[in-house]
């Protein structure tokens, strides 16, 4: 059987197409082989349609999208729930988490970054000349006392902090901007507040009477954290608190940093 030259295969299409426009039946019942322009034929492209007929776009799965949401707020109620619960059973898992953000997380560092960068923290409008110039004063001058009052215990007692007689109930102040990395009760210190500061070091204020600070706050220069504890002595007017400075592993000398008396 002799094969069809590509201009017979052409015309035959051509004449079923004429055919079916006008209703006519068509008696050619010879197989139609493809010719060269038909080798070159492209299946159609699919395209994604943005009326959601089909399946979605294949990068962005919802099931996916809102299970990750899902979990998200789970693990945010867990973590909530973790610090409400002041359970010792707990003690362990609320010591990780505090210490991933303390330690790998640098609250303060973030702060101050964003506030070089964009303002005040949550405050995206922009500064005043005066707001500018304040902040800056602010940074150049020097760190708050946190009370005045007398050096009982030296630094060379026990190569952390160091003890402060003051008035009894005096307000206790945070020496600088920071957030507050811990607030609650640590042995042998009582109840004690460490502030973490911009420049990656920490203070701790110890042997409080009470705890003026949320954990995470953040605090800002001269906010008061707490009150001193009544000292146990024949004179009740006077109290004392714990105070320290720590950089990185190693905890420095606060009377060489700030002057008590």
């Amino acid at each position: 059987m002799a094969r069809s030259t590509p201009d017979e295969i052409r015309r035959r299409i051509a004449k079923r197409k004429k055919e079916k426009e006008s209703g006519a039946p068509s008696n050619e019942r010879g197989i139609i082989w493809p010719g060269d322009d038909e080798h070159h034929v492209f299946p159609p492209i699919s395209s994604f349609d943005p009326d959601g007929k089909d399946q979605g776009h294949p990068l962005f799965k919802k099931e996916i999208f809102f299970f990750k949401i899902l979990v998200s707020i789970l693990l945010f109620l867990a973590v909530a729930i973790l610090f409400r619960n002041q359970s010792a059973s707990f003690a362990p898992a609320r010591d990780f988490v505090t210490k991933s953000m303390d330690d790998d997380f640098k609250f303060a560092v973030v702060s101050q970054w964003y506030e070089e960068k964009f303002g005040k923290p949550l405050a995206l409008l922009p500064f005043s000349q005066q707001d500018q110039t304040n902040k800056t004063q602010t940074v150049q001058s020097e760190y708050a006392v946190p009370a005045m009052g007398k050096i009982l215990e030296n630094f060379q007692k026990n190569g952390q902090g160091i003890m402060i007689e003051t008035q009894k109930g005096a307000a206790v102040q945070a020496i600088n901007d920071g957030f507050v990395r811990f607030a609650g009760v640590k042995e042998g210190l009582g109840k004690t507040v460490i502030v973490q500061h911009p420049d990656k070091s920490e203070t701790w204020y110890g042997n409080l009477a009470e705890i003026k600070v949320n954990l995470y706050d953040y605090i800002k220069k001269r906010t008061v954290v707490g009150t001193v504890s009544t000292a146990k002595a024949e004179d009740q007017t006077k109290g004392k608190y714990y105070f320290a400075i720590k950089k990185g592993d190693s905890f420095v000398d606060p009377s060489k940093v700030i002057r008590f008396e």
